[in-house]
């Protein structure tokens, strides 16, 4: 899992992050984003010791996501940043460039800011720095999965907080995706201000809430 950071750091890079995102598909809710930066040499030592096991944050349960959040906030030799981009901005933007967006506030919130960065998926752009696009990077380097973990363990927590001060939707239980339950509400209540209006579900409930149209999903 340390195979694209060793390639990195064997030709100087000493600051590497990895970078993911969580959110991109959710109806409601900002798309959360984070960069991690590992001191090499304590990773190339924990990789099979406290670091065993992470990997992509959807393959992992919530304790262990919850888990290894916590060992990479508490380690001195591990930086985070996070970078948000709100229903505001994925509205205005377009939810691609949104996230592009979130992704470089997360590598712009670094001290300092990394020689090099290895994304998830597909190149990203306007990162203040050099990258490399790795398609399943989150299941493949272990600074990205542990971006991975962050992101999605920062964006539940933000759900849990959205769920309290718009309850109906049970943002707490299914994050702002589209499932049932989601829509259902969605339906019923008419959207929230943490809905994203660009995303057609949203657009057509909030219609059906004001009789425009007829369509209804039941």
């Amino acid at each position: 899992m340390l195979t694209f950071e060793r390639e990195c750091w064997a030709q100087g890079l000493r600051l590497v992050a990895g970078v993911d995102e969580a959110g991109r598909g959710p109806l409601a809710g900002p798309v959360v984003a984070a960069a991690v930066v590992f001191d090499p040499d304590w990773a190339q030592a924990e990789e099979d010791a406290s670091l065993s096991g992470l990997t992509d944050s959807k393959q992992l349960s919530e304790s262990s996501r919850e888990a290894f959040a916590a060992l990479l906030r508490a380690s001195p030799h591990v930086r985070i940043g996070i970078g948000l981009s709100e229903v505001a901005d994925i509205d205005r933007l377009n939810i691609l460039r949104a996230t592009h967006q979130a992704m470089a506030r997360a590598v712009r919130h670094l001290d300092p800011i990394p020689e090099w960065v290895l994304v998830d998926g597909l190149p990203v752009l306007g990162l203040p720095c050099g990258s490399r696009a790795i398609v399943r990077g989150d299941a493949l380097s272990l600074s990205i999965a542990a971006a991975s973990v962050m992101a999605k363990v920062v964006r539940d927590a933000r759900m849990r907080e959205l769920d309290a001060q718009y309850p109906g939707y049970s943002f707490a239980l299914h994050k702002g995706y589209g499932t049932e339950a989601h829509l259902r509400a969605l339906y019923a209540l008419g959207p929230c201000p943490e809905h994203r209006r660009s995303f057609a579900p949203v657009r057509e409930a909030d219609a059906n809430r004001r009789g425009v149209g007829q369509r209804t999903l039941w």
